[in-house]
């Protein structure tokens, strides 16, 4: 078999969809055209620390390849490590865009047994949704590239280059058997200038499995480093770019969400009420109102969440827990906080008896146990905030790397009564970060009203024999693999309510609500 050695130049991004953007490139010894599938990276920051953890999907010939990624220092092997595939998923259905469906309660309610009416709640949502030739990694043989640090992670083997100039660093690749793509020697010189390492992970294709089309889901990688500067090289990506690509990246951060520093930031329109046949146009739909948003700010970067880490409401999956979020830094961000297990001594326990020695072991394993407990409910990760970044560019409209800086909280997207006219609508300055893109499609009550005051304009889920007074929403769906949908529908024809944000109107008066609603009740 002829050996193919495939390089990844990108740093940290996350793309959430297949086909979508990745800010590296690929080369290949054998010419092949390769093109990445998938990759997706958190950030987790705190002060002038960065966790990038970083998963990547690649498709294209089942032999040996490597990544190469731009990093600001040389790591050690302590610095970096595998993680789990589920963690991505876990984050990208957290805070995708979502669909839910609400049904407006009886009007004229039954008292319940312990005298009160309706009971407020949740809304439930439903999310979504190599053993590598003979590569010597001593010698370079040129002066310009330097091998800093070797060592194993995993399937990886990883050695960390520095390089003098992008020439020298486009030879060494070449001379290795790598195919750079024409053009790629000016996209380094920029990190080169910058003083930035590369990390060049190789892969054991024997220690991972592909499928029959040449698909391989590789263990994630994540690694920490120290720098004042918080950016995200995304230029080298766009050499094997085809056509728009997506971008989106999450970054968690205690207390804080971001935005981008260099490029406009603008909010996606939320809490818009669809009519029912949108259900099954809600990824065609999703993408249209992203592209109109975008296109009102020109090479604007969309901020589609921003939420506590550990709750969500509606919640498409359960929020993220101290074990998740350790995962993705939480050990390198606050190491203080691991729970260290005291020692509990009494004094003049060797004179006791041994049926009370038996006891005080009982009473100090108890003791511990509680420890452990009040350590746990102090939940480590507590203020965690995740953005969700989410960018769509072509080789033309792209000009920096991204540049991220801190924004003040936000909120919207919530079932919450601006005022009579109707619920909040968009983004709006809020104690706490509580944004999220929600859409909603409701059915006003058909039933018969048998009181004289009914009350309109409670809505939650649908009423049935067993849950008549149900106030929970219905899962409708969620807003993922939309990199590539038609992009060209007509939104006017699939929205009951109105987006100011796009001078759309609503298709009736008092849409999205009910006809007879003065007032929401749901919170």
């Amino acid at each position: 078999m002829r050996s193919v050695t495939l390089a990844v130049v990108s740093l940290s991004v996350l793309v959430a969809w297949p086909a979508a953007a990745f800010c590296g490139f690929y080369v290949s010894g054998g010419g092949a055209e390769l093109f990445n599938n998938a990759t997706q990276v958190a950030l987790m920051r705190s002060g002038t620390r960065t966790v990038l953890s970083m998963q990547n999907d690649y498709q294209g010939p089942p032999e040996d390849f490597a990544m190469v990624i731009p990093v600001p220092v040389v790591l050690k092997k302590e610095q970096v490590k595998t993680l789990k595939k589920a963690i991505f998923s876990k984050l990208d259905t957290l805070s995708a865009p979502r669909l839910v469906e609400y049904w407006e309660q009886d009007p004229c309610p039954k008292p319940l047994a312990d005298g009160y009416g309706y009971g407020l709640g949740g809304v439930g949502t439903l999310g979504g949704g190599r053993g590598y030739g003979s590569i010597s990694l001593g010698g370079v043989g040129r002066s310009t590239v330097r091998v800093e640090a070797e060592f194993d992670v995993g399937e990886y083997e990883v050695v960390i280059l520095s390089a003098e100039d992008a020439l020298g660093l486009e030879q060494w690749l070449t001379e290795k058997s790598y195919k750079i793509p024409q053009g790629a020697a000016p996209l380094f010189r920029p990190y080169i200038q910058q003083g930035m390492k590369f990390f060049v992970a190789k892969v054991n294709v024997k220690k991972v499995t592909f499928d029959k089309a040449g698909h391989a889901a590789l263990s994630p990688l994540r690694f920490h480093y120290d720098s004042e500067k918080f950016e995200l090289p995304v230029r080298l990506g766009l050499i094997n770019a085809k056509d728009t690509q997506d971008l989106i990246v999450h970054v968690l951060a205690r207390g804080q969400r971001y935005e981008v520093a260099n490029a406009p930031n603008v909010t996606i329109p939320t809490n818009i009420d669809l009519v029912p046949s949108a259900k099954n146009e809600f990824g065609p739909f999703y993408a249209s109102l992203f592209d109109r948003t975008q296109a009102k700010e020109k090479g604007s970067v969309v901020t589609e969440y921003a939420w506590d880490a550990m709750s969500c409401d509606p919640c498409p999956t359960p929020p993220l827990n101290d074990a998740e979020l350790t995962e993705l830094g939480l050990d390198v961000i606050d190491p203080s906080e691991e729970y260290v297990e005291p020692e509990l001594e009494v004094k003049n326990a060797d004179k006791l008896a041994p049926q009370q020695k038996q006891q005080l072991d009982v009473l100090l394993t108890n003791a511990k146990r509680q420890l452990k407990l009040q350590h746990d409910r102090r939940r480590r990760g507590s203020g965690f905030v995740v953005t969700r970044l989410h960018a769509r560019y072509t080789k033309a409209s792209l000009g920096e790397d991204l540049v991220f800086r801190a924004a003040p909280p936000i909120q919207g997207g919530r079932e919450f009564m601006k005022d009579e006219s109707g619920l909040e609508r968009g983004a709006t300055p809020g104690p706490m970060n509580n944004f999220q893109a929600r859409y909603a499609v409701r059915y006003p009550w058909t039933g018969p009203v048998a009181c004289k005051n009914p009350q309109w304009g409670v809505w939650g889920g649908k009423p049935g024999k067993d849950e008549e007074y149900s106030v929970g929403g219905r899962a409708a769906g969620s807003a993922l693999n939309t990199a590539f949908v038609k992009r060209d529908k007509p939104i006017e024809k699939l929205i009951e309510s109105p987006i100011a944000e796009l001078e759309l109107k609503a298709k009736k008066a008092g849409a999205g609500l009910s006809s007879r609603a003065k007032k929401v009740a749901l919170p």
